[in-house]
């Protein structure tokens, strides 16, 4: 990738959501302004831009990290595939995943990092990894790791209180110890060409995040969210220096649909930026992989009062299923090894699509109601 002052400005004449600018060093001194700014965040759109996080040399080292690992042969990256039954560590090739209904298929190919392979490294406790990224790994990508655990730590910190929950009872859904599906993940997608980009044609499907906080960092333009109550996509501006920062489906059932875990796609980057190879690095939070998804109604009665009054919430909120096998549902059945109809597109949406949550414990039990024996 380019280094970033050669990247041509994000355009001014393209329209914008904006998003609230969080100041973590705030967040870490309990300014009450701050984290009133954060909970808006949270709770109406799920983004917001984090300055002052800190990483920025951490990032900037993941970013060569993921140039020296996409650079390597295709035969060699295929070695470590993620495949076709939900694994979510290794390498993604581009191609592979459908992106919408129809069956069309991404653009982008990306290196997951497991962070139980991270910290415990040289054993392994998941998977081996491209050489490009064993080399890496103590003076790269477990700062990075550790930074970013530390980095959605202290936000889940502060989100945990603003819910009414008990001092620790988020951290204790999410404990760096225990086995979990968070990767730092770098991503790579090949220039699309300013006069031939189609706004309506994803590189990335429209998704909700599949854990509960989300550390992302880009250069160039090209994410989208669909606000409320709206039906038109717009652009996130990259700011230098700023993490884009949102909630997911987890935190989302866990506070009974309070935190908002929005829709969001990557597109081509806008005008002169659509030239150029776009790279973003993000690390996922999640909670650990034997945590039951429910909302946390006996811990909150901020929670337990918003599911009481919330329609369709045993739908909603009520999936049957781990973190695990959430993370393991939603990221089998975008694999077009996989798709057999729209109905194996829908089996890998998440708290976006009410009707596949109600079929969610079937679907990871191989029961009557399985993706294989509806699309056949």
């Amino acid at each position: 990738m380019p280094g970033i002052d050669k990247i041509p400005p994000f355009p001014e004449d393209v329209p914008t959501h904006p998003l609230l600018v969080v100041d973590y060093q705030l967040i870490q001194a309990g300014d009450e302004n701050e984290v009133d700014k954060l909970w808006k965040a949270a709770t109406q759109l799920g983004f917001w831009y984090l300055k002052n996080h800190g990483a920025d040399e951490e990032v900037d080292a993941m970013f060569e990290m993921g140039a020296e690992t996409m650079a390597l042969p295709l035969d060699e990256k295929m070695q470590f595939e993620q495949g076709d039954e939900g694994i979510s560590f290794g390498y993604k090739a581009a191609g592979v995943n459908a992106i919408d209904e129809k069956g069309n298929v991404d653009a982008t190919e990306f290196i997951n990092v497991s962070k139980d392979d991270a910290l415990a490294f040289p054993k392994i406790v998941h998977r081996t990894y491209p050489r490009t990224v064993n080399v890496r790994m103590d003076a790269t990508i477990i700062p990075f790791v550790r930074k970013s655990l530390e980095i959605n730590a202290t936000l889940l910190e502060v989100l945990n209180a603003k819910l009414g929950l008990p001092k620790g009872t988020l951290a204790r859904l999410h404990k760096d110890e225990e086995q979990s599906g968070c990767v730092a993940r770098v991503i790579k997608t090949p220039p699309q060409g300013k006069d031939t980009i189609d706004e309506d044609k994803a590189l990335l499907s429209a998704h909700t995040d599949f854990g509960s906080l989300s550390f992302l960092h880009n250069r160039l333009g090209g994410l989208q969210v669909l606000a409320p109550c709206t039906d038109k996509w717009q652009y996130v501006k990259p700011l230098p220096g700023h993490a884009i920062c949102n909630i997911g489906d987890s935190l989302h059932i866990f506070s009974g649909g309070i935190l908002r875990s929005n829709v969001h796609r990557v597109i081509a980057p806008p005008k002169e930026q659509a030239s150029y190879e776009r790279c973003s690095l993000v690390f996922f939070t999640r909670a650990n992989d034997s945590i039951e998804l429910c909302p946390l109604i006996e811990e909150s009665p901020l929670i337990a009062n918003t599911v009481a009054s919330a329609p369709n919430a045993r739908a909603r909120f009520w999936p049957g299923v781990t973190a695990k096998e959430w993370l393991l549902r939603r990221n089998k059945y975008q694999r077009i090894n996989n798709f057999k109809g729209p109905e194996s597109y829908k089996a890998s949406l998440g708290t976006e699509d009410y009707s596949s949550i109600t079929r969610v414990k079937e679907l990871v039990a191989g029961e009557t109601g399985s993706v294989q024996s509806i699309t056949a």
